[in-house]
């Protein structure tokens, strides 16, 4: 089973509109202890992200009258956000968003990837904001059933092994241990890579004993 967004997601976002002010979006922020806002189209279609730290420039910019000419882009775009006062020109965008069908590993990478604790969630077809993705409903994907996790465990295995191999998976705390033996020992490295793959499991640690060492290069005879 892929867990999806929809799987974990947040269905109240908070959201402000792209001419709210400085002091209206701290007030939405300690209101609903939240660390970020979308910024919604008259259309209710994100369209960028205020955080905290574009928030904090203001007071952390060591700039407030006048921009040096000799600076990159980057710092420039900074202290332009110090200068800001509404939503539109304090953001950051345009605003990454996922939809409730990507997967939440890619969720999850993404997030990695970009450096960022939330996602806007948007309805696949009108773009609108439809729920809030926050890494902290990511790890909802390790509390799955330990029932539910061995038997897709034991569906690859069973996959990926020949008549008469015995693979046996004991699961504890969402690590799973392999014991038994395989014909080859590529079907070792198949059987952890992919079990590694399943939502929910944080490692995998291989007890496999193999018959055949088709992974073995020997040197060339002379």
């Amino acid at each position: 089973m892929s867990i999806t967004v929809s799987d974990v997601m947040g269905r109240t976002a908070i959201a402000v509109r792209q001419d709210a002010g400085f002091a209206d979006i701290v007030a939405v922020m300690r209101r609903f202890a939240v660390g970020a806002v979308t910024v919604i189209d008259a259309d209710r279609r994100p369209v960028g992200v205020v955080s905290q730290d574009d928030l904090l420039l203001k007071e952390s910019d060591a700039v407030r009258h006048g921009i040096p000419v000799f600076e990159s882009a980057a710092r420039r775009r900074e202290h332009e956000k110090a200068a800001a006062v509404v939503a539109r020109d304090l953001m950051t965008s345009p605003a990454i968003t996922v939809t409730p069908g990507t997967p939440a590993r890619d969720a999850a990478r993404l997030m990695h990837d970009k450096r960022i604790q939330q996602l806007p969630v948007i309805d696949p077809v009108t773009g609108r904001l439809a729920g809030i993705l926050h890494r902290a409903n990511l790890l909802r994907v390790f509390d799955r059933l330990e029932a539910e996790l061995r038997a897709e465990a034991e569906a690859v295995a069973l996959d990926l092994t020949a008549t008469g191999s015995e693979v046996t998976i004991g699961i504890e705390n969402g690590v799973v241990t392999l014991d038994g033996k395989v014909e080859r020992h590529s079907q070792v490295v198949q059987i952890v890579q992919a079990i590694r793959r399943l939502e929910g499991v944080i490692d995998v640690t291989s007890r496999l004993e193999h018959g055949d060492d088709d992974l073995l290069v020997l040197p060339p005879l002379l």
